[in-house]
């Protein structure tokens, strides 16, 4: 089945934590995973990653942490992916060596799944990360959360 990486998840959740920031405050590690309950290790490494590719930056000091420098307009979900994870692949004949698959040589289905996955890769860089984390944002999840912090009428 297809399925985002959980890394890639931890990016998303981190980007938006810091889109919805003033523009210059400053986000740490640990500030993400208290609030959404990630793990510390996996995260730190997402956001490294994401601050070595310039869609963060970094700054060091105890009061440190990172803050969002990149347009999420102009990153698509596609780079991201391949940002975190590396080259998007979704089956192994679609590699250009094709060395993890056995059948290679004898398959029926190499021609449809590089189609398969070159569509995938296509309809994931048409989405942007803007598109996906800040215009799609779930309305009933900010409801709820205004009703709970509203308490009991």
């Amino acid at each position: 089945m297809l399925k985002l990486n959980r890394k890639v998840e931890y990016g998303l959740v981190a980007l938006k934590h810091m889109h919805a920031k003033p523009k210059n405050d400053l986000t740490s590690v640990r500030e993400i995973c208290e609030i959404y309950s990630t793990p510390f290790d996996p995260m730190a490494h997402v956001l490294r990653i994401l601050n070595n590719e310039g869609i963060l930056k970094s700054e060091q000091g105890a009061h440190g942490g990172y803050r969002l420098i990149g347009n999420l307009q102009n990153i698509s979900l596609s780079q991201l992916i391949e940002v975190i994870d590396g080259d998007l692949h979704w089956t192994d004949c679609s590699k250009e060596n094709n060395n993890k698959c056995t059948i290679v040589d004898t398959c029926n289905i190499v021609g449809p799944m590089r189609l398969l996955n070159d569509k995938l890769i296509d309809f994931l860089g048409s989405i942007t990360l803007w598109e996906l984390i800040i215009e799609n944002s779930d309305s009933r999840f900010a409801h709820q959360l205004s009703l709970d912090t509203l308490g009991p009428n």
